[in-house]
């Protein structure tokens, strides 16, 4: 297993300590602690280590699903890990043992169908696992073309994988589109994976696509649409087949949720979570207005977005992403993502989900920047 280095985080490890100001952050900004009650009592594990029962069935729910079909992970990070290992080593499982039964010897490589652009994580460990067919988004409308992926697939293939709204160019893909992939995934006997983790930054979310069917997962945290990164709580929401074996994966990273981030996962998914979400919706949606009007004003281009990222095209004057987004962080202290990341070299990402007075400081000096290289 040879997992590439994650070129973002180690873009960020580069620059983000020493800038003054991060607009590449990709979610909401953070909530204070006090906000919660912080005493979990006895810190121990989490028992039973998959969460919760009562708390499951609480998310489940959200999914037409019981409790023993979520998962309890540290993040999105894991849960997506832990999905493609309960998915992808099944598969390799599953080919060796009909390669040796026909054959004797040998097994096949189980395959992933990935719609990208994406995040780094959601091709880079299918790739590590087996192989994985990319079905890019077309600039400049990033749309998710169903019958590209139908293209695409195999009969080995065992999961295709969405990000909805997608990171990093925000498009936000229409209920049919999403319904007929997931069609399209269940025809083949293949799960259709979704990393959801913008998708309560929405005024008028999808439903999940764990609720979908039996071939739905929906992978999913605290962090991006709730303000709460720091508690590092996620879930798998899924068939039970595949929670299980993700389960099994999860004894050897975490064993258990945190019990600190579970005790406030409750208050957050409780009579909190309407007022936390209108909040964070109104905070985005401002945001994202002044973004809008910072890439008219300096004749820029992107696909007005849904969540707290863009995806913007490169101004004149620039050799691509990664000069435009160094001269940026060396010049005005601004932490930027270069598209060449995401395999857009002609783009950036911008996050606004930040406090307004720091995106206006930002939007501030990353506008001188343009105007002085104009």
């Amino acid at each position: 297993m040879d997992i590439a280095p994650f070129e973002l985080e180690r873009w960020f490890a580069e620059y983000e300590h020493e800038a003054d100001i991060m607009l590449a952050e990709s979610g909401i900004r953070s909530l204070e602690a006090d906000r919660f009650d912080l005493d979990p009592g006895k810190l121990g594990y989490v028992i039973p280590t998959n969460g919760d029962p009562e708390l499951r069935a609480d998310v489940a729910a959200r999914y037409d699903r019981t409790a023993d079909e979520v998962l309890f992970t540290c993040g999105t990070q894991e849960a997506n890990l832990l999905a493609f290992l309960s998915v992808l080593d099944e598969e390799r499982a599953l080919g060796g043992d009909a390669a040796s039964s026909s054959s004797g010897s040998g097994s096949r490589n189980p395959h992933a169908v990935v719609v990208t652009p994406t995040y780094q994580a959601l091709h880079a460990v299918p790739e590590a696992l087996g192989d994985v067919s990319r079905v890019p988004l077309e600039p400049p409308n990033w749309e998710l073309d169903v019958d590209a992926v139908a293209d695409a697939m195999r009969p080995e293939t065992s999961v295709v994988v969405l990000n909805n709204p997608n990171n990093p160019t925000g498009r936000y893909h229409a209920e049919e589109k999403v319904r007929a992939l997931y069609d399209l995934a269940a025809d083949h006997d293949a799960y259709l994976l979704c990393d959801e983790v913008y998708r309560l930054l929405s005024s008028d979310p999808l439903p999940p696509v764990a609720s979908m069917g039996e071939y739905g997962i929906s992978t999913t945290s605290l962090t991006k649409a709730y303000g709460l990164a720091g508690l590092r709580f996620g879930w798998i929401a899924g068939p039970s087949e595949v929670v299980e074996r993700a389960w099994q994966w999860k004894d050897y990273t975490t064993i258990s949720p945190s019990i600190f981030g579970q005790h406030l996962a409750r208050q957050a998914l409780g009579e909190r979570e309407a007022s936390i979400l209108a909040e964070n919706r109104e905070l985005a949606a401002h945001n994202c207005e002044r973004v809008r009007e910072f890439v008219s004003q300096h004749d820029l281009a992107w696909y007005d977005p849904v969540g707290v990222n863009g995806f913007v095209s490169v101004p004149d004057g620039f050799d691509g992403s990664v000069e435009f987004c160094r001269t940026v962080v060396e010049e005005a202290s601004v932490v930027l993502a270069p598209g060449e990341l995401f395999g857009y070299g002609d783009y950036f990402r911008i996050g606004f989900g930040l406090p307004t007075d720091e995106l206006e400081e930002g939007l501030a000096r990353v506008g001188d920047c343009i105007e002085r290289h104009g």
